[in-house]
Formats: structure tokens, sequence, C-alpha cells
């Protein structure tokens, strides 16, 4: 059975706004992210979504939150595997901190690698996928497993940013996840 999942970044926090890593850090949701997060229910009403499921890092567990409530819906599932990547010690710092302190990014104490992350990741929103039965769900995550995501179905797309808010739009076909469209609300296919 086919079905639509609307990957959701979660709205803006003060780190987000001082472009500084947040990583597994918990840090909240501001206003601006939580009237992002409004928008977003707005957008995904079109679509009629059955669950919200959600990191449970605050910022993505208040967005869900606030898309479940508007559009009338249980609170959203903790999904513990869609946790941002953990960025060890670059965890609070911004970026031309990252780069005067790591001038090789790649050799962060503490942060988890791309394909751990890609990993988990992905088997998370095959596990959601295959439990939607066909119905249009909604995952709200981080612009680091949204890229990781993106970057396993697509090892040669091009995607541009990631902003908060953002929808994209996945199908799940015969145990196959497949991008439908980047950061653009696509309707269900019993919709279409």
């Amino acid at each position: 059975m086919s079905s639509r999942l609307y990957l959701v970044r979660h709205g803006e926090t003060e780190w987000n706004r001082q472009q500084r890593i947040q990583g597994s850090t918990d840090i909240p949701l501001n206003d601006t992210g939580r009237a992002q997060a409004l928008a977003t229910a707005e957008l995904l009403a079109r679509v009629e979504p059955h669950t919200v499921f959600a990191s449970p890092l605050v910022r993505a567990f208040e967005t869900g939150e606030i898309i479940a409530r508007s559009l009338g819906l249980p609170a959203p599932i903790p999904a513990p595997r869609l946790v941002e990547r953990h960025y060890g010690e670059a965890e609070g710092l911004n970026y031309l901190q990252i780069e005067k302190r790591f001038p090789d990014r790649s050799l962060v104490p503490g942060q988890e690698h791309k394909s751990q992350l890609a990993a988990r990741s992905v088997r998370a929103v095959h596990a959601i996928a295959r439990s939607s039965e066909g119905k249009a769900t909604v995952i709200v995550a981080h612009g680091g497993v949204i890229r990781a995501i993106l970057a396993e179905l697509e090892p040669s797309g091009a995607h541009g940013r990631i902003a908060n808010g953002s929808i994209h739009t996945l199908g799940f076909d015969s145990d196959v996840l497949s991008l439908v469209a980047f950061n653009r609300l696509v309707l269900p296919l019993a919709a279409l």
C-alpha cells in the first residue's frame, strides 16, 4: 500500500537564530519557531494526516505538539532514533568558533559519524512508514536528520537549505522510500 510521509524540520530556536550547533543539546522553540509550527500545521491540514511522530528533543516535540493540536490529532509519538546528530564538543559553538577550534570538522571529539546518523534515521523512517498503513503521516525531526535521509534516498541530489518549518514529502511503496518533493507539500496519492 502506498503512503505519503511529510518530513518536517522543527521550528526556530534561539540557537538557530545565533547559528549555534544544537545537536543533541535540548533547546526549546522561540516565538518565531512556534509561529512556524502553526504555519506548517495550516499547510499540513490539506493532506489530512493521521498521525504525528516527533524526535523527543523539545524543539521537535513541541513543533509536533503544535501541529497535532492544530489538526485535532493525538499527541505526537516519540521517535528516539530521530534525535539530531550528536556533534560532540562542537555543540553550542557557532560556525566561526568551530572552524577555529576544529579546522578539520571530521575530527570533532564525540561527534556522531554521518553514516551512523543516516543508518538510524532511515531505519526509523522505514519503521514509521511500515506502520502508517497507507495513511498520511507527519514526522518532525531536525535539519541534520533530514539531510542524512535525503542523502540516502538521492545520493546525487543537490538539496538546498533545510529551513525551519519546511516540509519534505516522501513516498513509500513496496517497502521503498523515495523523495517526492523537496521543501514542498504534495497531496496524498488518494487525493491526486
